[in-house]
């Protein structure tokens, strides 16, 4: 399958969800909230390709476990924040986790697995209850939660997709992609 494909179908599946609206009795705003959150908030956005990017610029098992860690931890996190707890710090983590991503990117750091899966978790715990912390009135938790899990998967899946199928020679492009996010992060930080 080719990368212009590939990229079709993450697309589509990022955007069946809009599909179900035809179907009476689901919860459309909460899961149509759910895929906006991480698409359309900048720091979201920028750490989750970012995850994908990393991923993709490891080896062996963390090309899988760190989106996987991360899916899987920012659950955790968003049902923390349904519940109404907060992280100290927890901006400043979010902020922080575009900076260090962007620049484990930008560096193509490849550390053990468990620190990349540490790493990935402590990020994601904090886009988590971010993410339940700003659960929409009158939506299910669990439609939103199902958004912001989709939407996050994806936007993975394209960061690692653009590492695995750019040619070679345009792995300064990826690592310059990382120095944005890093400087963005930088930016959020400061603001």
């Amino acid at each position: 399958m080719n990368m212009n494909r590939k990229l079709l179908f993450a697309s589509t599946l990022l955007l069946s969800p809009a599909l179900a609206f035809a179907h009476p009795g689901h919860d459309h705003a909460g899961l149509m909230s759910g895929i906006a959150h991480p698409i359309f908030g900048l720091d979201h956005l920028l750490a989750m390709v970012a995850v994908g990017l990393w991923a993709a610029q490891q080896t062996g098992k963390a090309c899988w476990a760190l989106p996987l860690t991360f899916v899987a931890t920012m659950l955790i996190g968003g049902l923390l924040g349904f519940s109404g707890i907060e992280l100290p710090l927890m901006e400043t983590g979010i902020a922080g986790s575009v900076l260090a991503l962007g620049l484990l990117v930008a560096l193509a750091v490849r550390p053990p697995l468990t620190v990349a899966a540490g790493l990935t978790a402590l990020f994601a715990l904090s886009h988590g209850v971010a993410h339940g912390l700003e659960l929409p009135a009158l939506s299910s938790p669990w439609g939103y939660a199902a958004g912001f899990l989709i939407a996050t998967a994806t936007l993975h899946g394209v960061g690692y997709l653009l590492v695995r199928h750019l040619p070679v020679a345009a792995a300064p492009l990826v690592r310059l992609a990382g120095a944005a996010s890093a400087v963005t992060g930088a930016w959020l930080l400061a603001g």
